[in-house]
């Protein structure tokens, strides 16, 4: 029981950012500025949801350390989460966009790079907050919750505990295909985002159960994760001609002689 509760509560910190990506429209997307009072209150709430599971980090992880880990069938799950949370998504993101160029699809091609680039946003900002936390690995101090030390996160992965760079990747993944498949195909966005999110929330859960990361330590990389997917699709659809769309996005394959081919595109000036 003490399992099934904490895979709830994962899936309950899922459905903020879901709900409030199926209110959102294009056109809404396009007129508001980047970074608006709404962002704030989804932020806080992360923020606070961290700081609920924050005094039962140690609680959640002996309750997955237990009895889980002799389920044949979790093992082999949670493997699977975790390299769809690295490098996963970021495969995934590459062929949708590959394949959208190659099947002159560009909304296809248009979703995988915007996937792509929340990615590495979110991967960004991840590993700036590994570095500077420096919080000890549940697997490396178990009985201390609250290890962190400014910079430590320097000295090699064991202190590298917060936030979960798996859970950042899956997260900004979901958040930006939701986005992205909302815009061309808004009857789909819903079922999409309820999938997309319920396979980030096990990525999460997969590095909790591999003794990886703490609870908290997951919920902040969900926040890094969503924002940067939001903020990707937000940005680069207001302003279609920014540098990288008008290069990745412009190239076209065309012949050059005799069994040739020339790759053009509009260069970013």
């Amino acid at each position: 029981m003490r399992i099934l509760r904490t895979l709830a509560l994962a899936a309950a910190l899922a459905a903020p950012p879901l709900a409030a990506q199926a209110v959102r429209d294009s056109a809404q997307l396009a007129r508001e500025p980047l970074f608006t009072g709404r962002d704030a209150l989804y932020a806080g709430a992360f923020a606070a949801g961290a700081l609920v599971l924050a005094p039962v980090d140690r609680e959640l992880a002996d309750a997955i350390q237990g009895s889980p880990q002799a389920n044949r069938a979790l093992r082999s799950s949670s493997a699977g989460f975790r390299v769809l949370g690295h490098p996963g998504v970021i495969g995934i993101a590459g062929a949708l966009y590959v394949a959208g160029r190659a099947a002159d699809r560009p909304a296809l091609a248009d979703a995988g790079l915007h996937t792509a680039e929340a990615i590495i946003l979110a991967e960004a900002f991840t590993f700036a907050g590994k570095t500077l936390a420096g919080r000890a690995r549940p697997s490396r101090d178990p009985d201390n919750t609250a290890s962190f030390s400014l910079g430590r996160g320097l000295r090699g992965d064991d202190y590298q505990s917060f936030p979960s760079g798996h859970s950042s990747a899956a997260f900004a993944a979901a958040s930006a295909a939701t986005g992205e498949i909302g815009r061309w195909a808004p009857g789909y966005r819903l079922p999409a985002g309820i999938a997309l999110y319920t396979g980030a929330t096990l990525v999460g859960v997969s590095r909790m159960y591999d003794n990886r990361h703490w609870a908290s330590d997951v919920v902040i990389g969900a926040a890094l994760g969503t924002f940067s997917g939001w903020k990707v699709v937000a940005y680069t659809h207001a302003n279609p001609r920014n540098p990288v769309d008008r290069m990745l996005l412009r190239t076209t394959v065309v012949p050059a002689g005799r069994d040739g081919v020339l790759l053009a595109w509009t260069a970013p000036l």
